[in-house]
């Protein structure tokens, strides 16, 4: 006995054909469609009798999994016209959420899109999956019903091992043809009964060839795990994506503490340390895979699915914060107060960039190229942020006056965020200039303490007097490099930490326990204050210039900001081992910097072309990851309204914030992919 199912396909063609035949027919076509009370839209009229059937097994298998599947039947798709588009604004349309999937249907034109969140659970490679080796085989077949029950079945399911499950159908009775209204009424249905039943007939047979060809009768071949190198990729991806999130969330809740205060955004901060906890474990175990010690295939691939999921968490807790921010930094309500903020704080930045040129002058003829590496550029990188600020803002004060609040809110966050990073540009000219005058006055104090060093060891033997005779002439060399023109005192700094290494070994034994243990706690210091240094240096450059750097320099800053804490805790304990953590922080942070210069030089040489005042703001704002994506992020926006001041595109300002919610700049606090939709489908 044929199944309910079965029937109701079969009914509904005949149908289909005597429509057809008495020349009424007509194509359907259909705009983006509206969910009520149901999670099936039928407007194409293919479920009949089996929509209670469908309706019940989504209920059930949501209340099962929390996944709940949306179904949308139609003709044809209009308006958008293409498949993803039109389940992308469906789902929009309807506010569909994170563990809420939309499979779209258009019979008449043989197309269907599988959509899911952005930070859905299930990832890119189990929609293909579902899309292509659950729901269309049912869809070629013209299962309707039997689609959306296995698409169903197979997303909540989606973790666990084999395939589909198939639903079930309770047999039926096969219904009746009714009465007719004369002779050519009953042949005409006669002869559409039989072409619907040749047609049926093919059909099934080609749903059981492509069973047996499968190996499992109704069972779809496992799709092939992703290559090592393919997770490798998405784990950088995730980091890098994560990690703007991070970044630009704590500088969206220091403007709002800023205008809010402490209480009122504890929650954030709350969230932001959670979202820092897990992005920390994520790049910790992406250090273990940088590291020299080689990993096994399954090691690798265990902890690089590991970096993804932990990336991924600490997106969903900054997610998770939102709404709730959005309604406190809701600028649009208050955009002539915030304007009127932002143009005085642009003033007071702007005041202070030609003094951190004069000072960078005046280090450049004092120090090395080499020391003042991270700063070169940040006056003229601090001009071209506020140059862009300065235009975002003559924009958004137009927009005001024409009463348009959103796209003024648009320029005002997104001026802010310049203003904010021109400020971090010069304040680091700055400190930088503190560092080398503390790394100058540790080596001019060090070299005092390797002469009573080489005192010592002369008079403890042969080989203590030949180490003691190499220390003293490297620091003479560091005396008289120190008070030279055109040092590098971080260069210098690592010569003396060597020296004074060296000398240690070949007195160790002669020197008492606590004297011992004060130059070691010394050395830590010194190791610790260089380590703190060297990290400042890479993050300043890192945060500016975010736009364009990687996952691998962002590693080696977060491990090294780990270790230089786990140094300062161990100190009490264990100074020698919280001194050798101490120096392979300061190697890892100075690795990092390098890293970061070679990313930045590379998206230079890419097309970033000049960042001065002349024509150059917008691509410094892209290399600070004002607007546009980061380096690695891919397509990570949702769909916008437009852009500001004439740039305009999918995304909008989309790099600033987190990138991608749907207001256009980005979206302040949040996580990298907030409400973007992603999926699988094609033809049928």
């Amino acid at each position: 006995m044929r199944s309910k199912r079965t029937w109701s396909v079969i009914v509904a063609m005949v149908a289909g054909a005597l429509v057809a035949l008495s020349g009424a027919g007509a194509a359907w076509a259909d705009d983006p469609v509206s969910f009520g009370s149901s999670p099936v839209v039928d407007e194409a009229g293919v479920l009949g009798g089996d929509l209670d059937d469908v309706e019940r097994a989504l209920g059930d298998l949501a209340d099962r999994s929390g996944r709940q599947l949306f179904v949308a039947y139609v003709g044809e798709f209009t308006n958008p016209a293409t498949a993803e588009a039109w389940a992308e604004q469906t789902a929009i349309d309807n506010g569909l959420g994170t563990e809420d999937y939309l499979l779209a249907v258009a019979v008449d034109g043989r197309q269907y899109y599988l959509s899911a969140s952005s930070d859905a659970a299930l990832s890119d490679a189990e929609l293909q999956r579902i899309s292509t080796q659950v729901i269309e085989p049912e869809l070629r077949a013209e299962d309707w019903a039997g689609a959306a029950i296995a698409g169903a079945s197979a997303i909540a399911d989606a973790n666990a091992d084999g395939g589909p499950v198939a639903p079930g159908a309770d047999p039926g009775d096969e219904p009746s043809t009714g009465q007719g209204g004369g002779t050519g009424a009953i042949w005409l249905l006669v002869i559409a009964g039989a072409a619907v039943l040749i047609v049926w007939f093919v059909l099934a047979r080609r749903k059981r060839r492509a069973a047996a060809g499968s190996g499992k009768p109704g069972i779809p071949p496992a799709p092939p795990a992703p290559s090592i190198d393919e997770l490798r990729r998405q784990a950088g991806t995730a980091l890098v994506q994560a990690d703007d999130a991070v970044r630009t969330s704590e500088e969206e809740l220091g403007f709002a503490v800023a205008s809010f205060g402490e209480q009122a955004t504890a929650d954030f901060r709350t969230a932001l340390d959670q979202a820092k906890a897990k992005l920390g474990e994520a790049f910790a175990l992406q250090q273990r895979l940088d590291d020299a010690e080689p990993d096994t295939d399954d090691e690798r691939r265990g902890w690089y699915q590991d970096i993804a999921r932990l990336a991924g968490e600490a997106d969903g807790i900054l997610d998770a914060q939102v709404e709730q921010f959005d309604a406190l930094r809701d600028v649009e309500r208050n955009a002539p107060e915030a304007l009127a903020r932002v143009d005085a704080l642009a003033g007071t930045v702007e005041a202070g960039i030609a003094p951190a040129g004069q000072r960078l002058a005046e280090l450049q003829g004092v120090y090395a190229a080499s020391a003042l590496a991270p700063v070169a550029d940040n006056p003229a990188q601090a001009e071209a942020r506020m140059a862009f600020a300065r235009t975002t803002l003559a924009e958004a004060t137009a927009a005001l006056s024409r009463g348009e609040s959103g796209p003024a809110a648009l320029g005002i966050r997104t001026a802010e965020a310049a203003v904010d990073q021109a400020k971090l540009l010069a304040a680091a000219v700055h400190r930088l200039a503190d560092e080398l005058a503390a790394a100058d006055r540790t080596v001019a104090a060090g070299v005092d303490e390797l002469d009573a060093d080489v005192e010592t060891a002369r008079s403890l033997g042969a080989d203590a007097a030949a180490v003691a005779e190499r220390v003293a002439a490297e620091a003479s060399a560091l005396r008289t490099a120190v008070a030279a023109t055109g040092r590098d005192p971080i260069e210098l700094q690592a010569r003396f930490t060597k020296a004074d290494a060296e000398i240690d070994g070949a007195i160790q034994g002669a020197r008492d326990a606590a004297a011992a243990a004060a130059k070691l706690g010394t050395q830590l210091q010194r190791t610790l204050q260089a380590a703190r240094a060297q990290a400042q240096s890479a993050e300043d450059y890192m945060v500016a210039r975010r736009g364009a750097v990687g996952a691998d320099a962002r590693t080696r800053l977060a491990e090294a900001g780990r270790l230089i804490v786990q140094a300062e805790q161990t100190a009490p304990i264990d100074p020698a081992a919280a001194l050798a953590t101490a120096e392979r922080a300061q190697q890892l942070a100075a690795s990092a910097l390098a890293i970061a210069q070679q990313d930045v030089g590379g998206f230079d040489q890419g097309g970033a072309g000049d960042f001065g005042v002349d024509g150059g703001e917008l691509l410094a704002a892209v290399i600070g990851g004002i607007i546009g994506g980061s380096m690695g992020g891919g397509s990570r926006g949702s769909r916008s309204s437009g852009g500001f001041g004439g740039f305009t595109g999918s995304g909008g300002f989309g790099g600033f914030g987190g990138s991608g919610r749907s207001r256009g700049f980005g979206g302040g606090f949040g996580g990298s992919g907030s409400s973007g939709r992603r999926g699988s489908g094609g033809r049928f």
